[in-house]
């Protein structure tokens, strides 16, 4: 192996090591960073038309911010009504969930001892009332903990500076970073940052787009039938759809469990099995495949992974990386795998095609 290649693995390593010790304080950067790539497009745009960079610049974050204010005023209020209500209403659930089981449990003494159906009861019981409360406790944590009203103080001060600065020199820093390139690989990492970038920028674009879709869907539909707290868990469902399948399961359980609670017969259940139903063909078959296509590269296990390695490793910071980095190793995954297929490893010494 040669002294690049240690040299490289050493400076990612070392890297690595930086980001873990400094997680807790990274968020605000890390989500000024992301808001400074995905508005330097626009920002370019509007040099082309005249603009200095710094007056586009200003006018593209002082908007975007302002426009994030205006939904978050909208929207918070209501979602956190709706949230903290569903929270209050919990034990209530689990209640009338241990209500509506007793009929199986008699069922089950014809089959079961006195004993083992105690020990059931007691069981089922105890892990209710245990996920509820911490249901409860962690909604709680994230709505009134200390270190959350700092860490979204941060975000609300910190953020919007180091977008503006970001966004104002990329130019220059991605040039800085260019003129630093080994000359004889800088070509080969040009085109894969720019695979990267691509992939990057249509996985998101597109699936943003498909949450806030499939959000308004879901919160439309489980209100329309009737649902409490329809609005705020279908929308949330949208908000989480990004992890495949985990978002909808979730949801979908989560309406089942109020539908549970609140409805009688089977009719209510169908409406709002078949709102997660309907929402999930539309976004196989139609939502996906024309807005985030099969071109980007990003399984949806791959997602998954990603997501839960990086949130275990840095928390939200890590969620908000996972997808960047994974669609990252991907091409580079990808790069490798095209030159070993060109390699004489592969070709059995016959040398490159």
């Amino acid at each position: 192996m040669s002294r690049r290649t240690l040299f490289l693995l050493a400076a990612i390593g070392g890297a690595g090591a930086l980001l873990y010790l400094l997680s807790g304080v990274l968020l605000p950067f890390v989500a000024g960073l992301l808001v400074a790539y995905f508005l330097d497009p626009v920002a370019d745009r509007l040099e082309r038309l005249g603009c200095s960079r710094t007056l586009a610049t200003t006018v593209i974050t002082v908007a975007f911010f302002v426009l994030v204010g205006v939904a978050a005023a909208l929207l918070l209020p209501l979602l956190q009504g709706q949230v903290m209500g569903l929270v209050a209403k919990a034990p209530a659930a689990v209640a009338a969930i241990r209500e509506q089981a007793e009929p199986l449990l008699e069922r089950l003494q014809t089959t079961l001892t006195e004993e083992q159906v105690a020990r059931l009861r007691d069981a089922a019981g105890s892990y209710a009332g245990e996920a509820a409360r911490w249901l409860g406790g962690l909604i709680g944590r994230v709505m009134s903990g200390g270190a959350a009203f700092f860490q979204i103080l941060s975000l609300l001060v910190i953020t919007p500076l180091v977008s503006f600065y970001l966004l104002r020199d990329w130019d220059r820093i991605v040039a800085r970073f260019d003129e630093l390139m080994p000359r004889d690989i800088a070509s080969d990492v040009r085109a894969q940052m720019h695979e990267i970038d691509r992939t990057i920028a249509a996985w998101v674009r597109g699936q943003a787009t498909v949450c806030v879709l499939l959000g308004a869907w879901y919160g439309i539909g489980l209100t329309l039938v009737g649902l409490e707290f329809g609005l705020g868990v279908g929308f949330l469902t949208g908000l989480i759809s990004f992890v495949p399948y985990f978002g909808m399961g979730l949801g979908l359980a989560v309406a089942l469990g109020i539908a549970f609670t609140q409805f009688s017969g089977v009719l209510p259940f169908a409406l709002v099995a078949g709102v997660f139903a309907a929402g999930q063909v539309v976004d196989a078959y139609l939502l996906t495949p024309r807005l985030v296509g099969e071109k980007v590269g990003l399984h949806p296990v791959w997602v998954i992974f990603a997501l839960l390695a990086g949130g275990a490793l840095f928390g939200f910071t890590g969620v908000l990386l996972a997808v960047p980095v994974a669609a990252a190793i991907g091409v580079v995954v990808r790069f490798a795998i095209a030159r070993y297929r060109d390699s004489s490893y592969y070709l059995g010494g016959g040398g490159p095609r």
